[in-house]
């Protein structure tokens, strides 16, 4: 019997000796900045005189690493290693590769800190968003270890007298991974492993802000007893490394977290079969959000405040599940959007390696520019209550904002700005409020704050999105306990963290013996 997983505690700050830890983790990267990281092909170490140099977006000008930069010639020859090692890899048992998930999470519990203090570094993470980004890449290696020990013997079928029949499931292949910057530890190690633990070999290409602690997890990887050419590791441009994987015939499966565009990019160029391909690629995508908490008349009205600041503005706003949209039925409008504003007025915000600071920056100079575009055009179409106002001379900030009296038609309501923006609306009833909610292309996340039974089961059926809370924010997944995925232009409706997403990185054989 696998042992249900719980998942792994979030670090309390409060305390000093856990504050210490964290600031003794921020020393030891402190240590290490600067430093050169090269690919991982076949277990060799690769360096190229191209890098790519990633910095940290709250103080532009220190340099975290730089990191050896893949070309089409060493994406292929990393192609031709994984195809190699997954003749091995794949007849290798499954205890066996759940036990290197296993250690590799211990190892990063160990290091727990150092990690979350390279996510303050690299992505501009604050302490309690960078220490739950860890703690999920924890849960990501020990929940689907688990899950693999409990598929590994396939799904009973029935035989028949002198019969005997089995169904299992088999790896599919080489896969590529393709993962963002906003959890650049925890999705990038879920998704690279749950296609490892499934018995598949993997070309890793994380995104270009964040490379440095991608490269340091291939490091545990290895440390935990993962044999060459598992995880290759190919960080480059999509256009010039990501297409060419993504097109390549020995791809099996491709998958990505980023993007709608990019998303639809790689959905459409992995349909084509290119010559010498011999199946049709899977595509695993989780894509973008335009998410929504919805406030009704029976609600605590404190509690719905607390949530859609803490959703619309934690690491400012730069999650696929942010509330970017507070839909409030008008009974209450004013009272919410009043006390939103008074709680966002309180917001701290600085440089994340202090503490004291709930908010940080935003990732990099294009994010930086979208989202003030964003906010301008948000001034023409409603009521700019608080923030809208930006800093890029030493790291990327922007005040967090609120724009009321939007109308559901908005550009602002309608696409995924990405930052700390958050635009309010008004509904004439709950059920209006659904409507709204419901009118977007996306279908992530969303939350309904009401005391009305009737009013939740009707949200149940009727809100279309993967993952709905109720009386609470609609961010914060954990792994195992709410799995993550969406709808619509939200993704593939795959479920990270769920019962059946390791099944998306494998195919199921019957095989029948007479007797």
């Amino acid at each position: 019997m696998v042992q249900p997983y719980k998942h792994e505690p979030f670090t309390n700050f409060k305390l000093d000796e856990n504050r210490q830890a964290y600031l003794a983790g921020l020393k030891t990267v402190e240590g290490y900045l600067g430093q050169d990281y090269d690919l991982v092909i076949g277990g060799e170490r690769i360096s190229t005189e191209d890098k790519i140099v990633s910095y940290n977006p709250a103080n532009k000008t220190e340099v975290i690493g730089r990191v050896s930069k893949a070309n089409r010639d060493l994406a292929e020859k990393a192609m031709q290693e994984a195809v190699e090692a997954f003749k091995t890899w794949k007849k290798v048992k499954p205890e066996t590769r759940a036990d290197v998930l296993f250690k590799a999470a211990a190892i990063i519990r160990r290091r727990k800190h150092e990690f979350s203090a390279l996510l303050t570094k690299e992505a501009g993470k604050p302490w309690n968003e960078a220490d739950a980004d860890t703690a999920e890449a924890i849960d990501f290696l020990e929940f689907y270890a688990r899950q693999m020990l409990k598929i590994k013997d396939g799904v009973p079928v029935n035989s028949r007298p002198n019969e005997y029949n089995r169904y299992d499931y088999i790896p599919l292949g080489v896969g590529i991974i393709i993962s963002p910057w906003n959890f650049p530890l925890a999705i990038m190690a879920g998704t690279t492993v749950a296609a490892i633990v499934a018995g598949n070999t993997v070309l890793l290409k994380p995104a270009s802000t964040t490379p440095v602690v991608a490269a340091k997890f291939v490091e545990v990887m290895e440390e935990a007893g993962l044999p060459k050419g598992v995880l290759n590791f190919v960080p480059g441009s999509g256009a010039e490394v990501g297409d060419y994987l993504v097109d390549h015939k020995d791809t099996r499966f491709i998958s990505f977290t980023g993007s709608r565009d990019v998303g639809l990019r790689i959905f459409e160029r992995s349909s084509k079969v290119n010559e010498g391909q011999i199946w049709m690629k899977r595509l695993i995508a989780e894509m973008g959000g335009k998410d929504t908490i919805v406030v009704d008349k029976e609600a605590d009205l404190e509690l719905a405040a607390t949530s859609i600041v803490a959703s619309a503005f934690g690491f400012s706003g730069q999650k696929c599940s942010a509330c970017s949209r507070a839909v409030i039925v008008e009974d209450v409008y004013d009272q919410v959007l009043n006390r939103v504003v008074e709680l966002t007025k309180e917001l701290t915000q600085g440089d994340p390696v202090d503490q004291n600071n709930y908010m940080a920056t935003v990732i990099d100079q294009n994010a930086f520019d979208k989202i003030m575009s964003y906010i301008e055009i948000g001034k023409q179409e409603g009521k700019l209550m608080t923030g809208g106002e930006g800093d890029d001379s030493k790291g990327y900030f922007i005040k967090p904002t609120v724009f009321a009296d939007l109308s559901p038609d908005a550009r602002i309501m309608k696409e995924e700005i990405f930052g700390p923006v958050v635009g309010f609306t008004k509904a004439k009833d709950f059920d209006h409020a659904i409507e709204i909610a419901n009118d977007t292309e996306y279908g992530l996340t969303g939350a309904v704050i009401t005391n009305n039974r009737e009013n939740i089961q009707k949200a149940r059926e009727d809100f279309h999105v993967g993952n709905l809370y109720f009386n609470r924010g609609c961010t914060g997944a954990i792994v195992g306990y709410q799995p993550f995925g969406g709808f619509n232009m939200s993704g593939t409706d795959s479920k990270a963290g769920g019962p059946d997403y390791i099944m998306l990185h494998m195919q199921a054989k019957t095989t029948s013996e007479m007797f």
